[in-house]
């Protein structure tokens, strides 16, 4: 039996094959379809099975990452939506906080509200603070509000009420309405998406989900008909943003959950092969075709957040704390206004994609720099199955860049690499030093198809002493696929003083939230030994605006104390510092339920006998200004033998990326396949 992990990216999907009776894992990569991407997948599957000869009814599972949520979202092309609210909050989605994108540039605005004023209706009904009816709900003007919507044509319809997060009824009678006047509409309510406090967070998420819930559900669709086209009898899961797994149907009810799916299944694929490879601290370091992503996992655990902008849209849902930015190797170069060049964040994608691509690309990109470089072989991109024109990236270059500039064709290649480094180096210090961390105790885990390519440089203006370099780093997202459990998250909020009595009404919460935890488990058909339940309670000194996560597990009805003590040191690894004689304040208790599947197990790989034998020749390649063109060996990666340290420059190829080692550097392939990679710093 096999298993299959599928990642769709900007540029390219990607996939990885587990042989369950072998243990042997194959790679491999397919051009994106922007227009449709379920057709990249199925031309992947078909593909891969006819390329090793397996048959599609032997596979046993099939997880996928996608960003079609963000991308609805980025382009703004999701459903006609409506909002129901509590009378008098309707311009709370409009308001929002009072911070700007950009403080003291008053050229930058906001992202344009999702659903216009006109769509967004008031019904008269009130709940409190603590869950208590103000004002009952008034069915007429219920009824009224819904009717408007249904004039206006609208296909989703988001219902939030004030507080609705402790008592949802009015929310609940809200839907059976909307489902009366509009059947065909897509509903979401804040209540069951996010019952937690902060009104405007809340009311943007929703609004977040119902605007791309229909065209997540039709992909979904084609995405299911396609696997089963090509004759995989199983149901697909799609990894979330928090690096677990779900359903389809899970999926469709709940899209915004996905707004980081494929970059999350990196991080996690990252986390455990730096665990085998003996790198607990790592900095993850994923450039793909169309993004950069970067993450930083501390002692083999992943930063999580609760919240997030998506797009420029608020997001409250808990996922992985990945930052990222318009990077990737088909981010095109261009000459600004007042003359200078700039790289991204416009991407070329998958269509037309870079110019040397030939696939109608007319600007220069960052692909384009690197094969004038010598840094990429022609040849070689997937395996040599995808066909460069070298001369069209030489021109290109020259013609928009070099010879306006009054520069060489390597300096204008070279000052795009250098560029599109800083702007990568600039999010690593992010997620790493403006948090806090010593980036002296990290190594930097580069994958997607340019990570290995960009890392040597950008890990030494970093200052980080280390990269990790996975095997055929530009799947390792879908690699992740393989390697994640199935998981949702709870959330309740309560407001009380850290007490006896408060802390058994929160082990009350996680027990209710746990039964609904089990209800879901139920419906995922997770045998009972397989399922686990992490608890954490969000909690803050009495004052503050901002609380800290407290780990929860183990804490039982007389563990206050310790519990306590928990949050105190929370808050000075969050902070650097506690206040021991402030009270403390429960805000939010959360739960997430896991139902442990099976995973691809890290096997060592073999390597070549000797570095002479995985040598593959040599050709020029331009680094820097210093050392200009230097006749650098090339190594095919599956033949360096284990554990043999070797000097750069190198160049060492793989099917789906091209590892750069700078002069000076040093490079070992350890027992399991990845490369260890000293930067001397």
């Amino acid at each position: 039996m096999y298993r299959i992990g599928v990642d769709v990216g900007g540029t390219f999907t990607d996939f990885t094959l587990l042989d369950e009776t072998s243990g042997e894992i194959h790679f491999y990569k397919t051009p994106s379809t922007p227009h449709d991407p379920s057709e990249a997948i199925e031309n992947g599957l078909r593909g891969m099975l006819d390329t090793l000869g397996y048959a599609p009814v032997d596979v046993s599972y099939l997880g996928h990452g996608t960003t079609v949520a963000t991308n609805i979202v980025i382009e703004r092309r999701g459903a006609r939506t409506g909002l129901v609210t509590t009378r008098g909050f309707r311009d709370v989605l409009e308001l929002g906080r009072q911070a700007r994108p950009s403080i003291y540039d008053y050229r930058v605005e906001k992202p344009p509200v999702l659903i216009p004023r006109d769509r967004r209706v008031e019904v008269i009904e009130r709940v409190g603070p603590a869950g208590e009816i103000l004002t009952e709900l008034d069915e007429a003007s219920l009824e009224t509000a819904v009717r408007k919507l249904a004039d206006l044509g609208v296909e989703s319809v988001a219902i939030c009420f004030l507080h609705s997060y402790r008592r949802p009824e009015h929310e609940a009678r809200a839907r059976a309405v909307v489902e009366a006047i509009l059947p065909e509409a897509y509903i979401t309510l804040s209540s069951e998406i996010l019952p937690e406090f902060r009104e405007f967070e809340r009311m943007s998420t929703v609004a977040v989900n119902a605007f791309v819930g229909p065209k997540m559900g039709a992909y979904l669709e084609k995405f299911r008909n396609r696997v089963r086209n090509v004759g995989i009898p199983v149901e697909p899961y799609t990894i979330h943003s928090n690096g677990g797994l779900m359903s389809a149907d899970t999926v469709y009810a709940n899209p915004v959950r996905t707004c980081v799916s494929g970059p999350a299944a990196g991080v996690v694929g990252a986390t455990e092969i730096g665990r085998t490879a003996g790198l607990l601290n790592l900095i993850t370091f994923d450039v793909g075709g169309t993004s950069t992503d970067v993450s930083l996992i501390a002692d083999a655990t992943p930063l999580f957040t609760s919240a997030r902008l998506v797009a420029g849209y608020p997001v409250k849902t808990p996922m992985l704390d990945i930052h990222v930015i318009g990077a990737g190797g088909g981010s095109i170069a261009a000459i600004d206004d007042a003359g200078s060049m700039k790289v991204g964040p416009r991407s070329a994608g998958a269509a037309p994609g870079p110019v040397a691509y030939g696939r109608g690309g007319t600007e220069p990109t960052i692909t384009d720099a690197n094969l004038c470089l010598g840094r990429l072989d022609a040849g070689t991109l997937l395996g040599g199955r995808m066909q460069i024109d070298l001369e069209a990236a030489r021109t290109v270059i020259r013609d928009a860049i070099a010879t306006p500039l009054g520069l060489t064709l390597e300096q204008a290649a070279h000052g795009i690499i250098q560029i599109a480094n800083a702007n990568m180096s600039r999010a690593i210090r992010s997620v790493s030093v403006e948090k806090g961390y010593d980036m002296g105790e990290f190594a930097l885990c580069a994958f997607g198809g340019a990570g290995p390519l960009h890392a040597a440089e950008v890990a030494v203006e970093c200052g980080l002493p280390r990269i990790l370099i996975p095997r055929e780093p530009g799947t390792l997202c879908a690699r992740g696929m393989l390697l994640t459990d199935l998981s949702s998250d709870y959330v309740r909020s309560y407001f009380a003083d850290s007490t006896a009595g408060n802390w058994k009404h929160v082990l009350t919460l996680f027990e209710t939230m746990a039964q609904d935890g089990q209800a879901w488990l139920d419906k995922e058909d997770v045998p009972p030994e397989n399922r686990r339940f992490k608890r954490v309670l969000d909690a803050r000194y009495r004052g503050q605006n901002f609380e800290v996560k407290v780990d929860c597990d183990g804490i039982g009805p007389d563990g206050l104390a310790e519990l306590e003590e928990r949050f105190h040191a929370a808050h000075t690894k969050e902070y650097g510092y506690d206040i021991r004689h402030r009270a403390i304040q429960f805000v939010s208790a959360r739960l997430q339920a896991i139902g442990d599947v099976p995973k691809a197990p890290q096997a060592q790989v073999a390597g070549g006998t000797s570095l002479e034998g995985a040598r593959a020749g040599s050709r020029p390649v331009y680094f820097d200004a210093t050392h200009g063109w230097l006749d650098t060996p090339i190594y095919r990666r599956g033949e360096l033998p284990a554990e043999t340290k070797f000097s750069g420059p190198a160049i060492i190829n793989e099917m789906s990326a091209t590892s750069l080692i700078l002069p000076g550097q040093t490079v070992r392939a350890d027992g399991w396949g990845n490369l260890i990679v000293s930067t001397n710093q």
